[in-house]
């Protein structure tokens, strides 16, 4: 019996999602039968998915990358915000993200705000791999590229626990960011910065009181 499978591929690299699709057409089994539409940008992907609630035929999985260009009217400036939209439109359709970011922080707001079936980060991706992740999140999810699952074991066995603010404190710092411009991104004062970043270095135990110290500790448990 033949299985029809609703795709939606979003990416505004034509040649990448071309190689997607290539790899998925040539390795799906047999029964299995691939609709696959593209978009190459927010407004595309809205409308896609609108359609497909308006005809009551959603989507069974969405391929996703969070580098795109914002939506013609701002309300969507990332993969993510389109992940979250499908979220709400399209509870069951699977969601595999595709990203180059391999950031500590990034990869954990991914998981915290949109918990992805499949989550490949590209620089893990061989067509081997974008195959057995297609295979396993349509039937046994979830699939984590090796770069996530690496993140995942990191952040479990730490024996330190940070709060959302100070995970970005860390992640700003690490993009080069100076601690009198840290509260403008944070929306606090800037003596909380400083609390935290007091807070941060007793945590990891830094004794020499650098934020290079900081980041390096926080990099060796996953957190950067």
């Amino acid at each position: 019996m033949t299985e029809t499978i609703k795709i939606l591929m979003i990416d505004d690299h034509p040649m990448i999602i071309e190689g997607y699709q290539n790899t998925l057409l040539y390795t799906k089994k047999a029964h299995q039968e691939l609709k696959i539409d593209i978009a190459n940008n927010c407004d595309e992907a809205i409308r896609f998915m609108n359609k497909s609630v308006d005809l009551d035929y959603p989507y069974d999985m969405l391929f996703v990358d969070i580098s795109l260009p914002p939506s013609s009217d701002g309300s969507m400036s990332s993969g993510e915000d389109l992940a979250e939209y499908a979220r709400q439109y399209l509870p069951k359709a699977k969601i595999i993200i595709l990203t180059m970011f391999s950031e500590s922080f990034r990869i954990h707001n991914i998981i915290k705000n949109i918990d992805p079936e499949g989550f490949l980060i590209k620089s893990d991706l061989t067509s081997n791999e974008l195959a057995s992740a297609f295979q396993a999140v349509l039937h046994n999810p979830p699939f984590y590229s090796g770069t996530v699952n690496s993140h995942i074991r990191k952040t479990i066995v730490s024996d330190v626990v940070i709060d959302d603010k100070n995970r970005k404190i860390l992640y700003l710092l690490s993009q080069g960011i100076k601690t009198k411009n840290l509260a403008s991104h944070l929306d606090i004062s800037l003596s909380a910065v400083e609390k935290r970043k007091k807070q941060l270095k007793e945590l990891f135990d830094i004794q020499d009181g650098q934020d290079e110290t900081l980041l390096e500790e926080a990099r060796k448990k996953g957190f950067v």
